[in-house]
């Protein structure tokens, strides 16, 4: 039982003590006291309005300033939109790491190397590449100096050629090795000065350009393929190469440019005479310098068969010798004998 805080002291025998709860009995009535209007919670809210609203229950004549809820936008959502049509975006989060990008470099390096080996490989397969530079391994001074020896070799002396432990000497450093840079700019030139000619006859055309073009690489590829069948049919081994023999070839085209460009000046007669000459230079220089290789028996043919096998494998190599310089002057007059002037010709006809 709750005793009155405020009474001091026992209560008087006889007497009921009141409750605290009992408020009537205290004379308290909540109920009959003035309704009191509460605190001004709101600072915006005026008092008087809030009296006046809050008494005869009326309403606000002002209203407090409480933000207002604002509708919900879905173009102006706080995520970001997703299009569900549009395709799926890795992350390349791991991938722009340094080093990740440096192990992918290295791999790709490593990848480009395989593929470069690999396609070297296939290359060599079928072009000799690597012998192809041996070829071409010159400088103007031994250009100058070949030259002179295709045109004047009767004066040269040394006929041989060295040798070093991976094989012959470069070009550039042996004037008797042979190359396929004089060859294939004589070639080159010998079509430019032929529409030259042609072109001063009033008889230039690009099918006759493309005809001379391709019938003298046709014509030296047959020459090609007949000296490799001579040598395969006769028998006779030598240290000759493929290329060794397209580039003696090739050398005819120096005498067949020098013939045309003086049967401009000179005419007919200036044009056989220098084609004479020249490939008479050019048939000296083929047997000076294929000797050595061509003559030069094997050690091991040499010892095996007797004396008269091994006379006959001597005429061989001779025949051959003397047919691949043979072959030249021929090849040099048809490759140059539709560059003389058509008067010309048909005064020989008539006067025949």
């Amino acid at each position: 039982m709750n005793y009155n805080a405020n009474s001091a002291g026992r209560q008087p025998l006889g007497r009921k003590p009141k409750r605290v709860s009992d408020v009537n009995s205290m004379g308290y009535n909540p109920y009959d006291q003035p309704l009191q209007p509460p605190q001004n919670l709101y600072p915006n809210l005026d008092n008087n309005s809030f009296q006046q609203g809050f008494g005869n229950a009326q309403t606000f004549t002002s209203t407090p300033n409480v933000p207002q809820p604002q509708s919900f936008n879905y173009n102006q959502a706080p995520y970001p939109q997703v299009n569900p049509m549009a395709p799926a975006t890795p992350n390349l989060g791991v991938l722009t790491q340094p080093v990740v990008q440096d192990m992918a470099l290295q791999y790709g390096q490593q990848l480009a190397g395989a593929g470069k080996t690999m396609l070297k490989k296939e290359v060599e397969r079928y072009i000799p590449v690597s012998k192809l530079k041996y070829y071409f391994a010159v400088d103007t001074k031994y250009v100058l100096s070949k030259l002179l020896l295709l045109f004047f070799p009767f004066t040269h002396k040394d006929w041989s050629v060295k040798y070093e432990q991976d094989g012959p000497v470069q070009p550039r450093f042996e004037i008797n090795a042979p190359d396929l840079y004089i060859p294939t700019m004589a070639y080159t030139t010998y079509v430019l000065v032929a529409g030259l000619v042609l072109g001063m006859q009033e008889r230039f055309s690009p099918e006759q350009i493309g005809i001379l073009a391709s019938s003298a690489l046709a014509w030296c590829i047959v020459e090609l393929a007949v000296y490799s069948c001579t040598l395969y049919i006769i028998q006779v081994e030598t240290s000759l190469r493929t290329l060794d023999l397209l580039a003696y070839s090739g050398y005819k085209f120096v005498g067949i440019i020098l013939s045309a460009s003086i049967s401009i000046i000179a005419g007919s007669t200036g044009y056989y005479c220098t084609l004479l000459y020249t490939s008479f230079a050019l048939a000296f220089f083929l047997i000076r310098s294929l000797k050595v290789q061509v003559l030069a028996e094997p050690a091991q043919e040499s010892s095996y068969y007797g004396g008269q096998q091994n006379t006959l494998g001597h005429k061989r190599r001779v025949y051959f010798l003397l047919f691949l310089a043979g072959v030249q002057p021929v090849l040099s007059w048809w490759l140059s004998y539709h560059l003389m002037p058509l008067a010309e010709k048909t005064v020989v006809q008539t006067t025949v």
